[in-house]
């Protein structure tokens, strides 16, 4: 923990703007509704605070994992983590707020690229967690919303390989189906006929994919990370 921070405050944004000097790093939180103090790294940057809630720079962390441990996060939040789906939906509830996505991008050449998505919130375990984004900013194209028509990822719920929720069956994608899309890329996702962005798939081929990036041709991005703030 980062000294001279008083805990419980809701997240990284409101840590940054009560002490604008704090630096990078893990801080306590504690979003309305979640019933213990929750570690998360905060980025803190020159235009806010930002809660780090996906992280992969390699293959040492799987990110095949079940339904309940994408719920409840996993990994080590100064390495590759999933913060946790039940704790991005207490962040992202606080209805006084609304929150931006932030998707950082790395190829294997060095080339970096973002994304950035306005007014992101999950719904809670009832709706599977179901994403919604609104306006699109950045260079890493807008892949969530879609980089084929009728391919929107934005009002789908979770899926994992112990639960599928990515609405067709079989997802027609590139020409080919595709039974349960968190069987075939690996991890969990908001799929919507697979999409054309899933960044918790197995670390090979096109398993970290963000298709409106210059990859289109499948490859495996080298590192992630997805955070938010508050606005």
């Amino acid at each position: 923990m980062q000294g001279n921070i008083a805990p419980y405050h809701k997240d990284c944004t409101q840590i940054k703007n009560e002490s604008p000097q704090a630096p990078s790093g893990i801080y306590p939180i504690q979003p309305d509704g979640a019933d213990a103090l929750l570690m998360v790294y905060c980025e803190m940057r020159s235009d806010g605070g930002w809660t780090v809630f996906q992280k992969r720079n390699g293959p040492q962390q799987s990110f095949n994992k079940n339904w309940k441990e994408y719920k409840d996060g996993f990994g080590s939040i100064t390495w590759d983590h999933w913060l946790g789906l039940k704790n991005v939906f207490y962040l992202t509830n606080d209805k006084s707020k609304k929150w931006t996505l932030r998707v950082e991008l790395e190829d294997n050449e060095g080339g970096k690229a973002f994304a950035e998505y306005s007014d992101f919130r999950l719904g809670n375990e009832r709706t599977n967690y179901r994403l919604h984004v609104g306006y699109y900013y950045g260079n890493a194209g807008n892949a969530i919303r879609g980089a084929h028509p009728g391919i929107d990822q934005s009002g789908f719920g979770f899926s994992t390989f112990d639960r599928d929720n990515d609405g067709c069956s079989p997802c027609i994608f590139d020409g080919t189906a595709e039974w349960q899309c968190a069987l075939s890329k690996g991890g969990g996702w908001w799929y919507s006929q697979c999409g054309s962005a899933s960044l918790n798939g197995d670390w090979y081929n096109s398993g970290l994919h963000w298709l409106t990036w210059e990859h289109r041709a499948p490859y495996s991005i080298k590192a992630t990370r997805m955070m938010i703030k508050s606005v």
